[in-house]
């Protein structure tokens, strides 16, 4: 009997340790600095301003107010000029791609449950200008064409007949109905990442790129597809499905040329919490830049004509601006979970040289940031295990993990509950159910060898 009980002041001990650090994590905290929005690094200030958009926290088509989608608009210094959440008073809605228009207004891609919203947004009165709602559910990115209509990165399944509707289409706004198509299962095998499903391609991102074609992203399929519009054809392919060491799981990729016009695709390889480049030649794709080191989900990178790019780091909750070999120069910290930045008076995307012409190929890990995560100043469980892991025989293991906890546990986390306060609440909640199931198996134990005393 005592040999049975010997073992619950230790788990008295360890449930009161984990509850007495929560708590006084907790306490200790102040929810402002993980949902402030302010300057990290400033060490050159652009000419312009920068347009963020956050998707912010959201579940079964509403948002959680303690973590709302905005948009975000920061002056050169690094000082926050204005915030937009637009009308999204009754929780509802969610903001993912926003580019520049040459009139100097925003185009604006604003989901919500069971459409989207695409808008013109006046940058000064922060008013629109036109709205279209579109019958596609959760659609990341729309760019206007030339004409006026809208082309449309449409991921979603058709419920109706029960079959795959993920397909880029051209919207015409005037009549209110889709004029040009093209369908992935038209073009995939039905087994690709595993089968059609309800989120089969996921494709993100669709960039008019020239005269009659469209670069797409289907990020579930890890590749970057060029579509002749006119012959249906994909003329350029980069990656395919399950080649997770050219991509995985990308986002918003750009096409540059480089030397003599060679095709280059600059991307954020969000899954490998890297950027990269990649340029053509001979028919075949050679990455010629990878940015690493500090990225946590990576969605956006562009290349601006200064010869720097501008990177959403998603899960670092913070936008930046690095040198070729990695430096940042300027930051700004976004929570949360910022999807798209935009540098003003550059264009929309990337509109600058490559990494072959800037003489700048290689591979660099970005540095000089201000160190801080949602939280100023303080080590995340993930960048603590990290760094306990780092060039030890389970460094593999602790990036594992510590990727993993970074991808969900700010969807997750309370906002009055520090990130440590979280981890040990999570952990004395495991031990308190270790503890209750210990507990029911000692008293079944106790139980039966009572019985077979009795007999």
């Amino acid at each position: 009997m005592a040999s049975r009980i010997r073992p619950r002041p230790a788990f008295a001990l360890v449930l009161l340790v984990l509850v007495l650090v929560s708590a006084g994590s907790s306490l200790a905290y102040d929810p402002v600095d993980d949902g402030s929005l302010g300057p990290g690094t400033v060490e050159r200030e652009p000419s312009n301003a920068t347009i963020i958009s956050t998707q912010g926290v959201h579940f079964a088509g509403r948002f959680d107010r303690s973590r709302p989608p905005r948009l975000l608009s920061v002056a050169s210094g690094g000082d926050l000029r204005w915030q937009y959440q637009g009308d999204h008073d009754d929780a509802r809605g969610w903001f993912y791609d926003v580019d520049p228009l040459p009139n100097g207004n925003l185009l604006v891609v604003s989901p919500r449950n069971g459409e989207t919203l695409v808008y013109e947004l006046d940058r000064e009165t922060r008013e629109r200008v036109w709205t279209e709602r579109l019958p596609f559910t959760d659609t990341h990115d729309v760019d206007r064409l030339d004409d006026g209509r809208l082309v449309v990165a449409h991921m979603r399944a058709d419920v109706q007949n029960g079959t795959s509707g993920d397909r880029i289409v051209v919207w015409n706004r005037s009549r209110g109905e889709v004029t040009w198509e093209w369908r992935f299962a038209d073009h995939f095998p039905a087994d690709t990442d595993g089968g059609v499903d309800d989120d089969w391609t996921h494709v993100n991102d669709v960039d008019p790129v020239g005269e009659d074609r469209l670069l797409v992203s289907p990020r579930n399929f890890d590749q970057v597809l060029v579509l002749n519009r006119t012959t249906g054809d994909i003329e350029m392919r980069l990656g395919s499905d399950e080649q997770l060491d050219v991509l995985h799981a990308q986002h918003n990729p750009d096409y540059l040329r480089g030397p003599d016009g060679r095709p280059t695709i600059l991307v954020a390889d969000s899954e490998n919490g890297r950027v990269v480049e990649y340029a053509r030649a001979d028919g075949t794709w050679n990455r010629t830049w990878t940015l690493t080191g500090n990225l946590t989900w990576p969605r956006d990178a562009d290349r601006l004509p200064n010869g720097n790019t501008l990177v959403v780091d998603s899960l670092g909750h913070r936008v930046i601006e690095v040198t070729p070999t990695g430096e940042v120069v300027w930051e700004f910290y976004a929570t949360w979970a910022p999807y798209d930045a935009e540098r003003l008076g550059t264009g929309d995307g990337s509109n600058g040289p490559t990494v072959q012409e800037l003489n700048a190929t290689g591979r660099y890990t970005v540095h000089g940031g201000a160190g801080e995560s949602p939280g100023a100043g303080r080590t995340t469980p993930q960048a603590w295990l990290d760094r306990i892991t780092d060039e030890t025989p389970v460094e593999g293991v602790g990036e594992g993990l510590a990727s993993w906890w970074a991808h969900r546990a700010p969807w997750f986390r309370p906002v009055w509950i520090s990130p440590w306060g979280f981890l040990t609440t999570i952990l004395a909640a495991g031990v308190g159910a270790t503890w209750l199931v210990t507990e029911a198996y000692w008293r079944w134990g106790e139980s039966v060898a009572a019985r077979r005393s009795a007999d």
